[in-house]
């Protein structure tokens, strides 16, 4: 599978990093020039971010800078290496980070400064964050890169494989099989793209040089280092996004170690909760995640405004793309030239999304639901994605007659 996660310990945290210099021969050596140059840590600027889901607990979307020129640096002044090299563990902020977590947590400092001699500096990280933000998509060009047939297929594919562990995961939480198998679609198109980068290496990366956003990444690298020792996970070897995040549901790691679950259907003998790969946990941890984060069983989550064209052109430019909260009622949109169904009651809490189409203005009806999807990623063109790809995978799951013998079931992602 591409991008498998990678051999898993079965032993503590603890034997695993008096192993780990052996296993420095999984990557390239670095030059030696390229780490002197390193030594002194990066500089940026940021131009804005938001945080994302699980993600959230979350992982960084829309989050991007610009290098930094500052006019009283000498034309000599080192550039940027340009391959991987090692930290320099020396450095103020990265042996106060050490102390602090040995410190909080009760692990060794020369366990921690062990693990952290396997990382390396990435500089294609940096230039993938600090890369300056194209031009803000609208909802029509968004929806067509997102939910395209292909995706609606595979999603229907998806749905009828792991019908079983969906129906579950919906017994239990209330959350809809379709929205599980969309936010896995759009995470990482159903576990065939779950990232290729080491988590440490990311997690150090930004953490340790990107101000920006670093104090963020620092905390979710502390998070990875218990996680590691949670779930038995090979520190130098587990991949994942270059935010890192992980799996086929795209956890940082800190939603990780809060919200994902050890599925039950799977026979597993241990509690070992694997989001790489096991995809009854996988399932499982979405519904939790959303479960957690207030979704309500069999509620609606976004509706078409109806009104005139209008009132569509008058109040879409006043919306905020940035909002996520229910700012407004059934009433107040009403009110302000909306019809909405009976069903909603006046007192009910929404918010009005911009949702510009091709040829006309646009605007969708976010209920409770809608809101907690935006807590796995602070977007309203991703949550309205998901629910758009969850419908068409539900429309395609009523045509699609139902199987007249069991299939195999795919246990791994």
């Amino acid at each position: 599978m591409k991008h498998a996660q990678g051999a898993l310990c079965t032993c503590s945290f603890y034997p695993i990093l008096v192993t780990l210099f052996a296993l420095t021969a999984c990557v390239a050596p670095p030059k030696k020039n390229a780490a002197a140059q390193h030594s002194s840590g990066t500089t940026a600027s940021a131009v804005g971010s938001s945080s994302a889901a699980v993600h959230v607990a979350s992982q960084p979307s829309g989050t991007g800078s610009t290098a930094s020129a500052n006019p009283s640096t000498p034309p000599t002044a080192p550039v940027p290496p340009a391959e991987p090299t090692p930290f320099d563990l020396e450095r103020e902020d990265i042996r106060a980070f050490i102390a602090e977590t040995s410190k909080k947590h009760g692990m060794s400092e020369s366990d921690i400064r062990a693990l952290l001699s396997q990382g390396l500096f990435q500089p294609r990280i940096i230039a993938a964050i600090t890369r300056p933000a194209e031009t803000v998509l609208r909802w029509w060009e968004y929806s067509h890169r997102l939910v395209t047939p292909e995706r609606i297929a595979r999603g229907v594919e998806f749905a009828i494989e792991h019908r079983t562990r969906l129906d579950a995961a919906h017994s239990k939480t209330g959350v809809s099989p379709a929205y599980i198998a969309a936010i896995i679609g759009i995470e990482t198109n159903y576990g065939r793209n779950k990232g290729s980068w080491r988590v440490l290496d990311a997690l150090m990366t930004l953490g340790f040089d990107y101000p920006p956003r670093g104090r963020f990444f620092r905390s979710e690298l502390e998070q990875f280092l218990l996680l590691v020792r949670e779930e038995s996970l090979d520190p130098t070897a587990t991949l994942g996004s270059y935010a890192g995040a992980m799996g086929a549901p795209q956890f940082m790691p800190s939603s990780y170690r809060r919200f994902a679950v050890n599925g039950t259907l799977d026979g597993a003998i241990d509690t070992r909760r694997d989001l790489f790969l096991q995809w009854d946990d996988v399932i499982s941890s979405v519904a939790n995640y959303f479960s957690v984060h207030g979704w309500e069983r069999d509620a609606p989550v976004l509706l078409e405004a109806v009104a005139s064209p209008e009132t569509l052109a008058t109040v879409m430019p006043t919306l905020e793309r940035r909002n996520l909260d229910l700012n407004q009622t059934a009433g107040g949109a009403r009110g302000l030239g909306f019809t909405l169904p009976e069903s909603i009651a006046d007192d009910t809490k929404l918010i009005l999304v911009p949702a510009e189409l091709a040829d006309r203005p646009n605007v969708r009806v976010g209920l409770r639901n809608f809101h907690v999807i935006t807590r796995y990623n602070r977007s309203i063109l991703y949550a309205m994605a998901v629910h758009d790809l969850a419908m068409a995978i539900e429309t395609e799951l009523a045509r699609t007659p139902p199987p007249n013998v069991a299939a195999a079931v795919s246990r791994t992602p």
